[in-house]
């Protein structure tokens, strides 16, 4: 759902470039509280893990394909606001280095993709969460409903920015329509791509996942026929040694994760990639068939030596797309990382009284 340039009028593109800098403004604070030692670096990995699978595009109709948004994805594992910055970074690596999503239209797609998606789906998780059982399939299901809504609600969003700065003189109703319809079918498979990822991590760290945190209830007894709360275990004597060696062990543990992580991206973007549907995917086929495209404007970095997901000048198509690929995830979880490991140094900073609270 990668807006291009020439989409949106001037006025619009600048009002949600607003917008979207606001939001960005607003996620670096709250991002501070949600980032830790070991969520910090993770948050690096769920960026580039998203622009990763973003390349994996899925048939859901005949001659249509969708992709993963991500936004759903990432406030789950890594919490709302930095969710927000995660899908930011993917998009902003995708104009620049890609040309994938106009430059003018980059804060109609962060409005669109990493702020609707986000906020929508993360409020229909929690809300779910709370009224399902406090397990590990309830925190999945949840999941699966909020990515599964969170498409054609960016859908909707789009049409409503369409309907106020669109380019083209095309009926709302006929935009709304077709922009609903394909992404409710591109919504099921963002659904099954964000359970699958949420529940293999709550298999294997269920402690990494923001959305689960304060899953675990207390222990119950059937006493009498009745159930009661099972008394804590008592306190282990304390062991001298054990505090020193449980932070390597747990830093190891989260090294092992985030490797594991991105060696899986570098999987998913340098060869599986190759075997993406080619087919355009849900606003490219709109906008072809209503007619939306008919004033897109060139991008920007067309000339870009990875424009198109390629790299220039090498022939062999599976060689050119996986190395962009690979350079892509590099570039993402970099810029990323770098960003969550400012955030946080600036948390600390702030909670050791050396950077004013009001700052961002």
């Amino acid at each position: 759902m990668h807006v291009p340039d020439g989409f949106i009028n001037v006025p619009v593109s600048v009002a949600t470039g607003a917008v979207a800098a606001g939001a960005v403004a607003v996620s670096l604070r709250g991002a501070r509280r949600e980032l830790d030692e070991r969520t910090a670096p993770l948050a690096g990995l769920v960026a580039a893990f998203v622009f990763a699978v973003q390349m994996l595009n899925f048939p859901v109709a005949a001659g249509t394909s969708g992709h993963l948004l991500g936004g759903a994805l990432a406030a789950i594992l890594v919490g709302p606001y930095t969710g927000v910055l995660c899908i930011s970074v993917v998009l902003l690596m995708q104009g620049i280095l890609f040309a994938d999503g106009g430059l003018t239209a980059l804060g109609v797609n962060i409005t669109d993709m990493a702020v609707v998606t986000t906020v929508v789906a993360y409020t229909l998780f929690r809300g779910l969460v709370k009224v399902l059982p406090r397990t590990r399939r309830s925190v999945t299901a949840a999941s699966f409903v909020a990515a599964l809504v969170s498409v054609p609600a960016a859908a909707l969003a789009f049409t409503a920015m369409y309907a106020l700065g669109g380019t083209t003189d095309i009926p709302i109703g006929k935009v709304l329509t077709a922009m609903v319809g394909v992404h409710v079918l591109i919504g099921i498979g963002e659904a099954v791509i964000t359970a699958l990822t949420v529940g293999a991590v709550l298999a294997v760290r269920p402690d990494l996942v923001y959305g689960a945190r304060g899953l675990t209830a207390p222990l119950k007894l059937r006493v009498g026929g009745e159930l009661v709360d099972a008394a804590p275990e008592p306190a282990a004597v304390p062991v001298p040694a054990a505090p020193v060696a449980a932070g390597p062990v747990a830093a190891r543990s989260t090294r092992a994760f985030w490797a594991t992580g991105l060696v899986t991206a570098l999987v998913l973007a340098g060869f599986v990639s190759f075997y993406a549907s080619s087919s355009p995917d849900g606003l490219e086929k709109v906008a072809a068939d209503q007619g939306i495209d008919k004033k897109t404007e060139p991008h920007h970095t067309d000339d870009s030596p990875l424009a198109g997901y390629g790299v220039k000048d090498i022939a062999d198509g599976r060689i050119s797309g996986g190395l962009a690929g690979v350079i892509g995830v590099g570039a993402t979880v970099a810029v990323g990382s770098g960003i969550f490991w400012v955030v946080r140094r600036r948390r600390g900073a702030q909670e050791a009284g050396q950077v004013p609270a009001g700052t961002v």
